[in-house]
């Protein structure tokens, strides 16, 4: 299949898939006080990292995996660091006011991972101080470890201990459970999906709720059993437009071997069964099509973005549009005539309101460039993708993707990945659009003089309003080793 490189972190959604690299060194630091690039309604100020990881981080291998702001300076984030043990540890970290604190590991993590590794894979917040966090832990047996799915909250700024999803250890079979997903429309009601192995060794999709302060027992996801008959479905991403509203999405692969896209509604609290996308078989002539983001601004009115194959088994992204509860047909992002493109998808998507979302990802050209790329929807009409504004002057190496965006209002958004420079090192950048106008994209004030060894980009961006965000992401230092960073724009 032709299709894009493969990043070392996509969408949270996804992120539990991505490569572990390992390494140890101590931290850089940074002023996160000091200025950044200047933009109309908002300055990206200089990244740092994240505190107290340096001290966690023995092992010299963290990142930020996900980034949820509730209000402007009101945020918390999550990912993983290696202990001196090299094991992997999951994280919080939150903002108030404006100030980031210290980050520690996720409280109760410790007694429950009694394998090697735990992670923070996706954070959702309704409101300053009421969060969710979901990943995974390790527990030992016979045959390696068996991984577990966790939930843990806070609540008025106070981290709870972490707690296995409910339902999920029967579920689990096989011990290959992991939330990839968490969506919170208020505090107390949050959903999580994410994977588990079947007693058949099948991978398959679960869903939890979160109803007013305790998280009810996960099931399997209506009806994906009976699509997912090649046994392999996954990962999951939800977004949910009130509490017990939500949509879900993902892939799964059919009896013939091919990879396809799927959504599933809640409604009132009851999840519907799981359907093909409309329209995505006829698409998905090269037999490998995802969801791999949703959003909803409100009940029943959601969009969703992804990939599907073309007969020249190139990925192009697709989307697809919820409305009054009701998916209608997928349909190809259009892109302008002229670019040369070659295959495309869309990694993370934002609506702030109903019809009003925005689109990035990455698309290649008949040159083996890969462009990061947004695409607007205004009042329900897809308007052709461009090429992320100042990038093409920064891409010298020629690979660049839109990691993940987020839309406070209409036509206030922003936007974060990576860059190739020009002697091929990643480099992370974020861009903004204000008052529906793109900013060219800078790299992320302060993360030169950090990003040593090369390799850095924006994981996930949130906004808490317009012209205040929060992006968390990875860099390499000195000593070739992974570290974790925050920048804000305010």
């Amino acid at each position: 299949m032709r299709s894009t490189r493969t990043s070392w972190v996509v969408s949270a959604a996804a992120a539990v898939w991505m490569v572990v690299f390992t390494g140890s060194a101590a931290l850089a630091s940074a002023d996160p006080a000091a200025g950044g690039a200047s933009t109309v309604g908002g300055a990206w100020r200089t990244a740092h990292v994240v505190r107290g990881l340096a001290t966690l981080n023995a092992g010299g291998d963290a990142q930020v995996l996900s980034v949820s702001c509730a209000s402007a300076g009101n945020c918390s984030a999550g990912g993983y660091y290696e202990n001196a043990r090299a094991f992997y540890e999951a994280f919080v970290v939150s903002e108030v006011n404006g100030a980031w604190g210290q980050a520690a590991e996720v409280p109760g993590i410790a007694a429950l991972n009694t394998g090697a590794d735990s992670w923070v894979t996706s954070v959702s917040c309704a409101s300053a101080g009421n969060c969710n966090a979901g990943g995974f832990y390790a527990v030992p047996s016979v045959g390696g470890d068996l991984l577990q799915a966790f939930v843990a909250r806070e609540v008025n700024g106070i981290w709870h201990s972490a707690i296995e999803v409910p339902g999920t250890g029967a579920l689990n079979a096989d011990g290959l459970a992991k939330v990839t997903s968490v969506s919170c429309a208020s505090p107390g009601n949050c959903t999580a999906v994410g994977t588990y192995l079947d007693n058949s060794g099948n991978l398959q999709v679960f869903a939890a709720s979160e109803v007013a302060g305790s998280w009810h027992h996960a099931v399997e996801l209506p009806g994906i059993g009976a699509l997912n008959t090649g046994g392999f479905a996954g990962p999951a991403t939800v977004s949910c437009g009130s509490a017990g509203n939500c949509s879900a999405g993902g892939s799964y692969k059919d009896g013939s071997g091919s990879r396809q896209a799927f959504v599933a509604e809640q409604v009132n609290g009851t999840w519907g069964r799981a359907a093909e996308v409309p329209g995505s078989a006829a698409a998905n002539a090269g037999g490998q099509a995802a969801i791999t983001t949703v959003s909803c601004p409100s009940a029943g009115n959601c969009r969703a973005g992804g990939y599907y194959s073309d007969s020249f088994i190139n990925n192009q992204a697709l989307v697809v549009s919820e409305v009054g509860g009701t998916w209608r047909t997928v349909r190809a992002l259009p892109f302008p005539s002229g670019i040369g493109l070659v295959y495309s998808l869309i990694s993370s998507l934002s609506c702030s309101t109903p019809g009003n979302c925005i689109a990035g990802g990455l698309y290649g050209d008949t040159s083996g460039h890969e462009h990061a790329f947004v695409a607007s929807e205004v009042a329900g009409t897809w308007q052709a993708a461009v090429e992320v504004p100042g990038t093409a002057a920064l891409n010298a190496g020629g690979n660049a993707q839109v990691n993940s965006v987020s839309c406070r209002s209409a036509g206030n958004c922003s936007v974060g990945g990576f860059y190739s420079d020009v002697a091929g090192h990643e480099q992370a950048f974020v861009a903004s659009e204000v008052a529906g106008t793109w900013q060219a994209a800078v790299e992320v004030p302060g993360t030169a003089a950090l990003n040593a060894g090369g390799h850095a980009q924006v994981n996930s961006v949130s906004c808490g309003s317009a012209g205040n965000c929060s992006a968390g992401g990875v860099y390499y230092d000195s000593s070739g080793h992974r570290q974790g960073f925050i920048a804000n724009r305010t």
